[in-house]
C-alpha cells in the first residue's frame, strides 16, 4: 500500500463514473493527483482514513424489481482497488476451479463452456437450479470476517474491511447503517462475495460430494449465480437438502420462488414421454435460457438462448434512449447503435442463438426507423427510404462471436 499503487488504481477508474457523496470525481481528484495521493497514503499508514458512506441508487432488475447499487467515494474506489488486488492474488490459489466469477482470466463464457462440457462429458440427469434470495444484501459481516481472518492475518487490512462494511449508505440525504450485505458496484465487493461463497458453497460442495455423493456431481458457479448437475436424483435431492440447511447455518436463503431441482440431460424427454409428462423444464443461468434439443442428425445437445426477460428489457433501454437522441445527427446515432449490436453480439452471440441474435437485429432496425420518423411528422419514412439510408448508415448484422463448446449427447 503505496503511493505508486494507489496512482495504478487512480489510472484504473472510470473517468465519466457516477461521484459518490464526496461528489469528487476523475477529472477533478486529478488535478493535484500527487498531492492528494501522498496525503491519501499517510492517512492509511497513520491510521486516519475514514471510509465515508456509499451513495445507494435503484437499478432495475429483469424480473421488473429493484437492485440497490452502492456507489462509492473516489478515495474509498481507489483504496479498495489496492486492496482487492492484494487479496485478489492471495485467493486465487484457494479457490475452486469451478468458481468464475470476478476473477482474473475467466469470464462468463468459461462458465458457460465448463456447463456444456459438464452436459456433454459428464452423466447428467438432474439440475439443481438455485437461486440465493437477495445475496450481496445479506452476508452477514460477522461471519464474513471469520472467513478472512482464516487467510488473512494482517490487522490493518482487517481494519479497512471492517470500516468499509460499516460505513453506512445515503440515499436521499438520510444515512443508515449497514448491518448486512456487501454494496454492489465497489470495487471490493465482488472479492468479498467470492470468499464468502468459497467457505460457505465450494468448499462445503466438495466435503458434501466426498462424503454422500453416489454419481457424478458438477458445481458450477460464478459469483452468487450457481447451477448443480447430478446423475441420480438421490443425490440432487440430499444436495438440496443440505443446501438449505447449510444457508440457513450461514444466515442466507434460497429463493423458494427461483431454486428448482428438474430432470434434465440426455434421458430427460425419453423419461418423460414414458410418464406421459411434457418437454423437460429449462433454466436460466448467466443471461441465457439452457434447453435440450436436437441436432441434425437425432442427437441430443444442450442449446441456449437469449433469456427472454434479458432481451425485452434491453430492448426496452434501447428504444427510450433512442427517442431520447432522435434529433442528434444520424452518424451520432449510427456509432450509438452500432455499439449496441456489437456489445450484444459479443456477449450472446454463441452457437444455437441465432435466432434470438437476428430478433435483436430486426428490432433495433425497427426501433431506429421509428425514431427517425418521429424526427419529422410530416414526412413518413418508408421502409423503402429507410433501406436506402442503411446502404449510407449499415448496422452490423448478427453474427456468432464467442464459440462455446457445444458437445452433441448421443442418443443411446
Amino acid at each position: 500500500m503505496n503511493v505508486e499503487s494507489l496512482r495504478e488504481s487512480f489510472d484504473r477508474q472510470r473517468r465519466h463514473a457516477a461521484s459518490g457523496v464526496d461528489g469528487a470525481t476523475v477529472e477533478s481528484y486529478g488535478e493535484h493527483l500527487e498531492e492528494n495521493l501522498q496525503s491519501l497514503c499517510a492517512r492509511i499508514h497513520r491510521g486516519r482514513y475514514r471510509p465515508q458512506p456509499v451513495r445507494r441508487v435503484m437499478i432495475p432488475k429483469a424480473d421488473g424489481g429493484e437492485r440497490p447499487l452502492g456507489i462509492p467515494a473516489l478515495e474509498d474506489k481507489i483504496v479498495q482497488g489496492v486492496v482487492a488486488e492484494i487479496l485478489s492474488a492471495i485467493y486465487e490459489e484457494e479457490f475452486e476451479e469451478f468458481s468464475y466469477g470476478f476473477r482474473p482470466g475467466r469470464s462468463p463464457h468459461d462458465a458457460l463452456e465448463a456447463l456444456s462440457h459438464a452436459m456433454g462429458s459428464e452423466h447428467v440427469n438432474w439440475v439443481l437450479d438455485a437461486d440465493i434470495r437477495k445475496f450481496f444484501d445479506s452476508v452477514d459481516h460477522e461471519s464474513l470476517m471469520r472467513c478472512i481472518e482464516q487467510r488473512i492475518g494482517d490487522r490493518r487490512i482487517l481494519h479497512l474491511l471492517r470500516q468499509w462494511l460499516e460505513a453506512g449508505v445515503m440515499e436521499k440525504g438520510r444515512w443508515f447503517a449497514s448491518l448486512l450485505g456487501t454494496p454492489q458496484g465497489s470495487a471490493i465487493s465482488p472479492l468479498l462475495a467470492n470468499v464468502f461463497l468459497h467457505y460457505v458453497l465450494d468448499r462445503w460442495f466438495v466435503d458434501w460430494k466426498r462424503k454422500y455423493a453416489r454419481g457424478r456431481v458438477v458445481l458450477i458457479r460464478y459469483a452468487d449465480d450457481f447451477v448443480m448437475c447430478f446423475q441420480h436424483r438421490s443425490d440432487a435431492e440430499g444436495a438440496l437438502a443440505a443446501l438449505k440447511e447449510r444457508m440457513s447455518v450461514c444466515k442466507l436463503e434460497l429463493h423458494e420462488g427461483k431454486t428448482r431441482l428438474i430432470e434434465f440431460g440426455r434421458f430427460a424427454h425419453q423419461n418423460r414421454a414414458r410418464r406421459g409428462e411434457g418437454k423437460p423444464e429449462t433454466f436460466n443461468f448467466l443471461g441465457f435460457t439452457h434447453y435440450m434439443g436436437k441436432t441434425r442428425r437425432g442427437d441430443y445437445m444442450m442449446k441456449r438462448k437469449t433469456q427472454s426477460s434479458r432481451l425485452t428489457r434491453k430492448l426496452k433501454a434501447v428504444r427510450e434512449r433512442a427517442r431520447q437522441m432522435m434529433h442528434r445527427s444520424l452518424p451520432e446515432q449510427h456509432e450509438w447503435l452500432r455499439s449496441v449490436l456489437r456489445g450484444h453480439y459479443r456477449y450472446y452471440g454463441v452457437r444455437c442463438n441465432s435466432p434470438s441474435l437476428k430478433s435483436f437485429y430486426r428490432q433495433v432496425r425497427r426501433i431506429w426507423r421509428d425514431a427517425l420518423r418521429g424526427r419529422n411528422r410530416n414526412r413518413d419514412l418508408t421502409w423503402a427510404d429507410y433501406d436506402k439510408l442503411l446502404t449510407h448508415y449499415p448496422l452490423p448484422e448478427p453474427r456468432l462471436r464467442n464459440h462455446t463448446l457445444q458437445m452433441p449427447i448421443p442418443l443411446r
